[in-house]
């Protein structure tokens, strides 16, 4: 299995993903063509090679004539299914601007397939999402990894005016993952970097297991002072076994609890879940003196796991927690999306194995005036009629702002 793990050092844009590509063998003409089936004209893609901080790399240049089309999610998703791309070009790329429109939806408040893109809807984005998944397709990638996620500070324009760096989207699309931040105020990771990670990276963490075969950097548009800004990808041959033997590092964070409600622990786990945990439960018990009591979990990245603390904390009252490192091996997943009655349903694909989303589906029924299982049924039928297949085994992290993708800050 081939294996592409992304070093953010110096955060990722979508540009410095398709150029750490193109740098690591990823035939430009190739990866051209390809994107020569979206139909939408007025684009080109040029290779530059050049330098940062005294390190060879591959600066892609987009060229785009001005527009004041402002694309929706639906027109993008409809553009992408009409390309008739690879299989996984057309996967990972509706799954990275589905990432994008959830977060944009939540951030403005509206159903993710009206959300209007503006900077990262625009022909350059379009072309570095779509690019950057083409690549990893001409370089036959099957698993996507990443280190922890730089980040910049201060604050930097956006077709909204100011806002803060990192960009509300980039915290969104990032949550669950590591990162840290640089004292530099330029715009390190971008919306369109993190959501190609959001939506494409199983795991992340230092350089998995694997045979190291080549390696390539992507330039950003400036040099940065004491920081190379580059974004580098690894690729290799994924060591035989090695995920039965290394899993990824979570945390399990718990309490035991005997003097909330039912109705106070139900809201903690959804807390726990929105402070990050990749997953949390109950589990009834009895406490000393026969007294009933639940323990209520938390499994979490370890860059999270305090914050997911404090918020089992604050929630429960609890006058402690307890913790301990473990692994876990989650089977491989790749998401893609179906409408039924016009209302968008996200699928989770593993092997042998379709699961709708279930919020989806409960707000698909509700806007569609039908039961849940009948949504539930409707979205497996599309999903099997349009022949889409399931992901190959491999590790994965099955968890899960209109701003300008270029590193021009």
């Amino acid at each position: 299995m081939t294996t592409a793990w992304f070093h953010c050092f110096a955060g990722i844009a979508g540009d410095m993903a398709l150029g750490a590509l193109v740098d690591a063998g990823a035939d430009v003409a190739e990866v051209t063509t390809l994107l020569e089936r979206l139909p939408v004209s007025g684009w080109t893609l040029e290779a530059h090679p050049t330098q940062r901080g005294g390190i060879a790399a591959t600066r892609i240049e987009v060229g785009a004539a001005d527009t004041a089309v402002v694309r929706t999610h639906a027109h993008i998703e409809g553009m992408v299914e009409e390309a008739r791309l690879p299989e996984r070009v057309r996967d990972r790329t509706l799954a990275t601007f589905a990432a994008l429109a959830d977060v944009e939806g939540h951030l403005h408040r509206r159903p993710p397939s009206s959300v209007h893109f503006h900077e990262v809807g625009g022909l350059d984005a379009i072309v570095d999402i779509v690019g950057t998944c083409a690549a990893l397709e001409v370089l036959e990638v099957d698993a996507i990894f990443a280190s922890p996620v730089a980040t910049g500070m201060g604050m930097v324009r956006s077709a909204h005016g100011m806002l803060p760096n990192p960009a509300p989207a980039v915290v969104e699309l990032l949550r669950g993952a590591p990162t840290y931040g640089q004292e530099v105020t330029v715009e390190l990771t971008t919306p369109t970097g993190a959501a190609l990670l959001a939506a494409n990276a199983s795991g992340y963490g230092p350089l998995p297991p694997m045979t190291i075969e080549v390696t390539g950097f992507g330039a950003g548009s400036r040099e940065i002072d004491d920081l190379p800004n580059l974004t580098q990808v690894v690729l290799g041959t994924a060591t035989a076994g090695a995920h039965r033997h290394e899993g990824q590092p979570v945390v399990l964070v718990e309490a035991n609890v005997d003097d909330a409600t039912g109705e106070t622990l139900s809201h903690a786990v959804a807390q726990l879940l929105e402070a990050g945990a990749h997953d949390a439960w109950l589990t009834p018990i009895v406490m000393k003196k026969g007294r009933p009591a639940y323990t209520v979990s938390a499994l979490s990245d370890p860059a999270v796991a305090e914050q997911v603390a404090r918020t089992l904390v604050a929630e429960t009252g609890t006058l402690g927690t307890r913790g301990m490192p473990l692994q876990r091996w989650p089977a491989a997943r790749s998401e893609s999306h179906v409408n039924v009655e016009g209302h968008p349903v996200r699928v989770k694909v593993s092997p042998g194995r379709v699961k709708v989303e279930h919020d989806d589906a409960a707000r698909a029924a509700r806007r569609a005036g039908l039961p849940l299982r009948e949504v539930l049924l409707r979205a497996e039928a599309e999903f099997s009629r349009r022949g889409l297949s399931a992901v190959p085994d491999a590790t994965t992290n099955p968890d899960d702002d209109d701003r300008p993708d270029r590193r021009d800050a």
